[in-house]
């Protein structure tokens, strides 16, 4: 692995060197510690041709070269607009569908192997250039013998070798950082890391990704606000996906959706709901939302209906997290900043000895300035990085599990600012998450609860009565002493010893006593004792 890693290092140098990322870094305000670097690099000590590539293609062709780690990093960054140049942002939008396509002939060949048929054998018609191409894998339209039309979803070959590279370099800036930085271990680098390992595999096994899009259909069945395709289960495996294949505009398309008239404010209003219903009702989330996976439905565009694909990275949170943000959201937004504090080390989020006043005192001074703008300025994704900042401060300690759901937001919101610039995040939130706080506490849910509790007592009753059972005979279930088996041999020759012993004595004290015998008579019953017990 620490080959591996080394090449990638020299993989990712090239590309820098290749597209002069350098020189993009350095175009920024740094400070002077870090312009001196570039004095320290040798390929910036001879004259170099200008390239003739955009600051934003050049970026992207380098994310492109560098692989699926990186392409999602890009497809990240191309939804913050707020963040980002209009130059730079148009190139990484080509990252979310564009990316250059593999072989189709390779691509033909391994749905051949994971179907165990030809292609002719199971598609009345299978078009061999792809439709679409992403970081993961690229899709290839066709139509099946019984005449659906349908997507043929096929993972790109040898990717595992090159996320092993860039996973190994991960984990080695994560151990350092642990290992020389107190605020480091806080964020719990490795273990983001190991998350990310994780999803990052999930998303190579395309029978997940089935599981996924179909448990998203159920969830969103008979629903106007979005639309999750068919998965025809019986063509899956792990490196193939089919699915129903749909017709719309991808939700960039501003023009195209203008042209057909679509409400703009409730499509973005509706992206927002659609999120919070996803985390608070569901608890199941679609983590990959970036504008490439999402378009919308030409059929009403005065109700207009999200469609979602590729769902090969999906989110979950506990009741527990789930009580905690919407506590939190609900606080923050009403600047009750003392409930903020309170609650981060009631959650066990920060430590219990932090001193409450210190600690509400510091999120007002980050957040106060942010509620002089109006509502609808106030970037939500902002607020809750600026928060965890704070808080880390105190020694909060980074929930890795909710490393997906901040991502997702910021997809979310960049999207909707796309959209509809006007959006106001937390107006459309509030009423969901009110009407989910309501739920919670009604009398419906309060006999769920109860009933899911009663289902328990029987298992409460075995606990307890085993507990009993524990606490009646402490040593019941103990292992036997060692002397019990590995020692046996040495003490039935000490009581053969002792039985020679004690026959000598007695035959020596016939003349006395039988008072003074009794030394004898004792290391006989003894010897007996050690020699016949089991």
């Amino acid at each position: 692995m620490k080959l591996l890693a080394v090449r990638r290092l020299l993989r990712i140098q090239r590309v820098v060197i290749r597209y002069r990322l350098d020189d993009l870094l350095f175009d920024l305000p740094l400070p002077w510690w870090l312009m001196a670097l570039r004095y320290a690099m040798p390929w910036r000590w001879f004259p170099r041709k200008p390239l003739e590539l955009s600051r934003g293609a050049r970026l992207r062709m380098a994310l492109q070269d560098l692989g699926p780690i990186f392409i999602k990093f890009g497809q990240l960054l191309s939804t913050r607009r707020d963040l980002l140049p209009a130059d730079i942002a148009d190139e990484l939008m080509l990252l979310q569908d564009r990316v250059p396509p593999f072989d189709p002939q390779k691509a033909v060949a391994l749905i051949e192997e994971q179907l165990g048929a030809k292609v002719g054998e199971v598609f009345s018609r299978f078009d061999v250039e792809p439709l679409a191409s992403a970081s993961v894998a690229q899709v290839h339209a066709a139509k099946l013998k019984s005449g659906e039309e349908v997507v043929v979803k096929v993972v790109r070959p040898g990717l595992k070798p090159v996320i092993a590279q860039d996973l190994a370099w991960l984990f080695l800036i994560a151990r350092g950082a642990e290992r020389v930085s107190a605020d480091a271990r806080l964020l719990h680098p490795v273990e983001v890391v190991g998350d990310y390992e994780k999803t990052i595999y999930d998303e190579l096994d395309l029978l997940r990704e089935a599981a996924n899009a179909s448990q998203l259909r159920r969830n969103f069945e008979g629903s106007e606000m979005m639309y999750v395709p068919q998965v025809y289960w019986d063509l899956c495996r792990p490196k193939v996906l089919v699915m129903e294949r749909i017709y719309g505009i991808q939700v960039t398309d501003l023009a195209t959706l203008a042209d057909q008239r679509t409400d703009m404010k409730m499509l973005a209003e509706r992206g927002v709901e659609i999120f919070f219903t996803q985390v608070f009702r569901d608890s199941f989330f679609h983590a990959d939302m970036h504008p490439g996976n999402i378009f919308v439905s030409t059929v009403k565009p005065w109700s207009p209906q999200y469609i979602a694909i590729d769902c090969g990275i999906v989110g979950s949170l506990t009741p527990e997290d789930q009580d905690y943000l919407a506590r939190n959201l609900f606080a923050f937004f009403k600047r009750d900043y003392r409930r903020v504090a309170q609650l981060h080390i009631d959650s066990g989020w920060v430590p219990a000895h932090t001193k409450l006043n210190e600690f509400e005192a510091a999120i007002r001074t980050v957040c106060e300035p942010i509620f002089e703008k109006p509502l609808k300025d106030i970037s939500f994704g902002q607020v809750l990085m600026r928060l965890f900042q704070t808080a880390r401060r105190f020694n909060m300690e980074v929930q890795p599990q909710l490393v997906l759901l901040q991502k997702t937001l910021l997809n979310i919101e960049g999207l909707g600012r796309q959209l509809y610039p006007d959006l106001d995040l937390w107006s459309t939130a509030q009423p969901f998450l009110e009407r989910w706080m309501r739920d919670r506490v009604s009398p419906k849910s309060l006999l769920q609860n109860l009933h899911s509790q009663v289902e328990q007592v029987p298992h409460l009753a075995g606990m307890t009565r085993d507990l009993l059972e524990r606490l009646s005979q402490p040593h019941l279930n103990d292992p036997a002493p060692s002397w019990k088996h590995s020692d046996s041999w040495a003490l039935r020759l000490l009581g053969a010893s002792l039985l020679a012993g004690g026959a000598t004595l007695a035959a020596g004290a016939v003349s006395l006593s039988a008072p003074a015998a009794w030394p004898a008579w004792l290391m006989l019953a003894a010897g007996l004792y050690l020699v016949v017990r089991r």
